[in-house]
């Protein structure tokens, strides 16, 4: 009995708590998601542009006090368009904004500014897309153990993914 406290004590205290309430999302499946949003990546940006994009996202987060989020994927993936499409949903959008310095980042194929994942740690091959880096305004890795959470987001419900998000609000 004392091991399975222990080990379920080691569980929670390993796992973020919620910074917020997450907001509820009507959405009730992914299948009725809006594709308003088909092309979120720049799949022409450079390394130098990317950088400047992040860059100004966490200039702008020490200024605002919000936490920065990367999202690293590509215009070919159905989970990246699934995740910035739920982003722009009225009940989630609000929520975004007012929590997040967001700052969309194109990958490509796992071959395009692969510097900004790796200025946090993540030098190997990207495990899926999109990849959500969550950082502070100092740029330290909030959500290590959980940037790959998203690349299923597709099979997830609405609610889970602004759960996911909330997790890691400031």
């Amino acid at each position: 009995m004392k091991r399975i406290a222990l080990t379920l004590a080691a569980l929670l205290l390993a796992a973020p708590a919620v910074a917020v309430p997450a907001p509820k999302v009507a959405l009730q499946s992914i299948g009725d998601l809006p594709v308003v949003e088909r092309a979120p990546y720049d799949e022409v940006a450079t390394p130098d542009q990317a950088d400047a994009a992040v860059k100004a996202a966490f200039d702008r987060a020490k200024k605002s006090h919000r936490r920065v989020l990367i999202d690293l994927g590509g215009n070919w993936c159905g989970d990246c368009i699934v995740l910035s499409n739920l982003m722009q949903l009225p009940d989630l959008k609000p929520f975004v904004e007012k929590h997040f310095e967001v700052v969309v980042i194109d990958v490509g194929r796992f071959n395009k500014n692969l510097q900004v994942p790796a200025r946090f740690g993540f030098t190997q091959r990207l495990i899926g897309v999109p990849t959500i880096i969550i950082a502070t305004p100092d740029g330290k890795l909030v959500n290590g153990r959980d940037v790959f959470a998203m690349a299923s987001a597709r099979d997830l419900t609405p609610q889970a993914i602004a759960d996911w998000l909330a997790k890691y609000a400031a």
